[in-house]
């Protein structure tokens, strides 16, 4: 098939394409955390780290391209916008393999030894990072999807400026809270290893 053809059908099918493609990313993410993909090589607490230090900085670029393409939308740089768009997205996929390779291969880290007052806070900013990572995924998805199959005009008619002020703004908020939290959990305070899995 086409890659005009695939882009056709995509265009045809936006919200079908959307629901896939968000099914598959979270049959992925909850199958590694219940250990249904053994694919995963086994890694110790020092490679653990330095995927936790790999994804803070993946996530950073992220949202720096994010601020950007909203930045320059509003001053009507569309070119700009689309790049930094994808750029944002691509760093993302980047970010997937690596934290299911660390959840999948290592585990989780837990915060240790932090007043109970900022435990408290590290939960909440913990708590919103995820709640907005799982929310965000189809929303993300409709908007990406509009951009590529849609030339700018043609994007008026369509509900994209709308699900992108909502994909943008939920998805900046969810990676500067997971780069809060990881400093938090690396830089500040202690952590601990703790096995993932869904099943136990």
């Amino acid at each position: 098939m086409a890659t005009s053809d695939v882009r056709g059908t995509v265009r045809d099918n936006v919200l079908a394409t959307t629901v896939v493609l968000s099914a598959l990313g979270y049959a992925l993410v909850l199958g590694t955390f219940a250990g249904l993909f053994p694919i995963y090589p086994e890694i110790g607490r020092e490679t653990t780290d330095l995927l936790s230090h790999a994804i803070a900085v993946v996530n950073t670029f992220a949202t720096v391209s994010l601020a950007l393409g909203w930045y320059w939308i509003r001053n009507g740089a569309v070119d700009r916008h689309r790049a930094a768009m994808g750029t944002s997205f691509g760093l993302i996929l980047v970010f997937l393999v690596l934290y299911l390779t660390k959840v999948g291969g290592g585990g989780e880290k837990a915060i240790v030894g932090a007043p109970d007052l900022v435990y408290g806070a590290y939960l909440v900013m913990l708590a919103i990072h995820i709640v907005l990572s799982v929310v965000s995924v189809p929303v993300v998805l409709y908007a990406l999807l509009l951009g590529l199959t849609h030339s700018p005009a043609e994007l008026r008619d369509t509900a994209h400026k709308r699900i992108g002020r909502i994909a943008a703004g939920s998805w900046i908020l969810s990676l500067t809270l997971g780069v809060v939290t990881y400093v938090m959990l690396n830089h500040i305070y202690s952590a601990e290893m703790r096995l993932v899995s869904l099943l136990v």
